[in-house]
C-alpha cells in the first residue's frame, strides 16, 4: 500500500495546479497594469470625421480649425461678397487615452486636398424646377422682381406689392387699386389700372451650400429666367431648311441635334414636313397681369340697299354715306408675359350712334343685241377724216374732232370685247353689237368700261384723246359688218 502513495499525491495536485496558474497569471497583468500606469501617461486626441467618416487622429484641434479657416479665407479673395464655410460637414471629437497616438500630418494632408469651400446661399425653384443659387433671399426676391418688370412698370409693381403685404392679401381685388386717386368707375378713355400682379406657379427658397462660382447674380439670374428652361419638342422641316439652320434655330450644335435624332446623320436627306426632335426653351413662370381700362372704340354703321329701275343694272349711287359711332368700353385683360391671353368686357356705354349708309342699286337691264342704227359717237364735232385712201394707205375710220365734250359713246347697244391699249390705236375699244355688227374706239385718253360689261347706246364708254398714232384729239370710229369693214355713215 505504501508504494501507491506518490500516485495519490500527483491526483490531489491535479487540482492545485490550475489555480495557482490563475493567480500567477492574475499576478502578471496587476504588476503589467501598475507598471503601465508608473510608465504611461494620460494624454488627449482628437478623432476627425468627414461627412461621418474617420479620417484619423490629432493631438491639435486648433491646427485643423486653421487649416479649413485659411481654405475659406483663400476662397473670399475671389468671392468676398459671399458667406462662404467648408462644404463637408467636419467633427472634431475628443478622447483621453494612455500613450496617444496620432498622424496629424496624414489627417492635415487630407483636410487640404478633400475639403472643398462652398457658399451659403439661397436656392431659387419655381414649380419644382431649380432656377439657380443667390446670395441670399433678398437677392433671389429682387431678381424676381426685376424679371417682372419685363411685363409690368417698375413703380406699379412695387407699390401693388406694398399694397399685398398691408392688407396681408395673396391675391389683389379691384377694390385695392394701384393708383389710390382712382376707382374703375371713374376711368377715363385711355386710362389704365394694374389690378394685380401674379405669378403661374409656386415659388419657393431654401437655403443651402453651392459652389461659390455657381452663385448668380442679379444680371445672370435675370437672364437665366427669360431664358426659360430646355423641353424636347418637335420641329417640322420646312422647304430648304438643312440640319444646320435647324440647329441653329433651337441653339443646338448639329452634334445635339444628331444625339436628339439617332437616326439621322450628318449626311441625311430631310424631306418637308418630316419630324426632328429638338430642344426649345419655355419660361420657368409665367408673369400674369390684370388690367382693367377704359378705350373709346368705334361702331361699324350699317348698309341698306335700296333697288332702283331709274339705274342700269350693275350701277349704283350712294344716297347716303355712312357714319361710324363711339361708344366707351370698360375691358378687363389679362396679359401672360407680355401677350394678352384674354379681354372681357365690364360695360359698355354709346356715346355716338352710328349713321346707316344708304346704296341705291340699279336694276334696269340693259339689252347687249344692237338696233342695227348707229348713234353719233361723239358729242358734237365735225368729220375731220373719213374712211378711204390717204396719204397712200388704206384710212380704216371716220375721224370725228372738234367736239363740245370730249365724253365718247357707245354707238349702239352691245357688249365691251375689249377694253385696252394697242399699239398705233392707242387706247382703244371694241364694242360687239351681237347683230353682226362691231364698233372700234381709238385714240381714247381715257376707258370707262372693261371687257364683258353689257353697254347702252348712248352710254359714256370713254374720253376722247391723242394716244397712239394720232395727229391731234379725236375719235377714229370703225365699223364692221359680220367683219367686213363699212362706212360709218350709212348707219346714222
Amino acid at each position: 500500500m505504501a508504494r501507491r502513495k506518490p500516485l495519490d499525491d500527483l491526483h490531489r495536485n491535479r487540482h492545485i495546479l490550475p489555480k495557482i496558474a490563475i493567480m500567477i497569471g492574475l499576478g502578471i497583468f496587476l504588476f503589467g497594469t501598475a507598471a503601465q500606469a508608473e510608465e504611461g501617461s494620460l494624454g488627449k486626441i482628437f478623432h476627425v470625421y468627414v461627412d461621418g467618416e474617420h479620417i484619423g487622429k490629432v493631438n491639435d484641434k486648433q491646427a485643423m480649425k486653421d487649416i479649413m479657416e485659411s481654405k475659406v479665407k483663400n476662397k473670399k479673395a475671389d468671392f468676398n461678397n459671399l458667406s462662404l464655410t467648408i462644404g463637408e460637414e467636419v467633427n472634431i471629437v475628443p478622447e483621453r487615452v494612455f500613450d496617444p497616438s496620432y498622424d496629424n500630418q496624414k489627417v492635415s494632408t487630407y483636410l487640404q486636398e478633400n475639403l472643398s469651400v462652398q457658399a451659403e446661399a439661397v436656392k431659387m425653384e419655381i414649380g419644382g424646377k431649380s432656377v439657380g443659387y443667390f446670395q441670399n433671399k433678398k437677392a433671389a426676391e429682387q431678381t424676381l422682381n426685376a424679371y417682372q418688370t419685363n411685363f409690368v412698370d417698375e413703380q406699379d409693381l412695387e407699390t401693388l406689392t406694398a399694397k399685398k403685404q398691408e392688407n396681408d392679401m395673396t391675391d389683389y381685388t379691384r377694390a385695392n387699386l394701384v393708383n389710390d386717386k382712382q376707382t374703375t368707375d371713374h376711368l377715363s378713355a385711355g386710362d389704365t389700372i394694374i389690378t394685380d400682379v401674379s405669378l403661374s406657379d409656386k415659388v419657393s427658397f431654401s437655403e443651402q451650400k453651392t459652389a461659390p462660382s455657381g452663385v448668380l447674380t442679379k444680371k445672370q439670374g435675370i437672364s437665366v429666367l427669360e431664358k426659360g428652361t430646355p423641353v424636347e419638342t418637335v420641329h417640322k422641316v420646312n422647304e430648304g431648311e438643312t440640319l444646320v439652320d435647324i440647329a441653329k434655330q433651337h441653339d443646338l450644335t448639329l452634334d445635339e441635334l444628331l444625339n436628339l435624332n439617332e437616326e439621322l446623320k450628318k449626311s441625311s436627306v430631310l424631306q418637308i414636313g418630316q419630324k426632328l426632335y429638338v430642344t426649345d426653351y419655355q419660361p420657368f413662370v409665367d408673369v400674369i397681369v390684370k388690367k382693367e381700362i377704359k378705350e373709346k372704340t368705334s361702331i361699324d354703321y350699317k348698309t341698306k340697299t335700296i333697288e332702283s329701275d331709274n339705274l342700269y343694272k350693275g350701277e349704283e349711287n350712294v344716297k347716303q354715306q355712312g357714319e361710324e359711332g363711339q361708344k366707351m368700353v370698360h375691358y378687363s385683360l389679362t396679359i401672360n408675359n407680355g401677350n394678352e391671353s384674354s379681354r372681357n368686357i365690364i360695360n359698355e356705354k354709346t356715346t355716338k350712334e352710328p349713321v346707316k349708309k344708304i346704296i341705291v342699286k340699279g336694276t334696269k337691264v340693259v339689252p347687249s343685241r344692237g338696233t342695227g342704227n348707229l348713234n353719233w359717237p361723239a358729242v358734237g364735232g365735225y368729220i375731220s377724216s373719213n374712211v378711204g385712201m390717204r396719204w397712200g394707205s388704206m384710212h380704216k375710220g371716220m375721224d370725228i374732232a372738234g367736239p363740245s365734250s370730249r365724253t365718247i359713246k357707245a354707238a349702239d347697244n352691245g357688249t365691251i370685247v375689249s377694253a385696252e391699249r394697242s399699239s398705233g390705236y392707242g387706247n382703244k375699244i371694241t364694242i360687239d353689237h351681237n347683230n353682226g355688227m362691231r364698233t372700234i374706239y381709238a385714240h381714247l385718253a381715257s376707258i370707262n368700261v372693261s371687257p364683258g360689261q353689257t353697254v347702252e347706246k348712248g352710254q359714256k364708254i370713254g374720253v376722247m384723246g391723242a394716244t397712239g398714232d394720232s395727229t391731234g384729239i379725236h375719235l377714229h370710229f370703225e365699223v364692221y359688218q359680220n367683219g367686213s369693214l363699212q362706212h360709218p355713215k350709212k348707219y346714222f
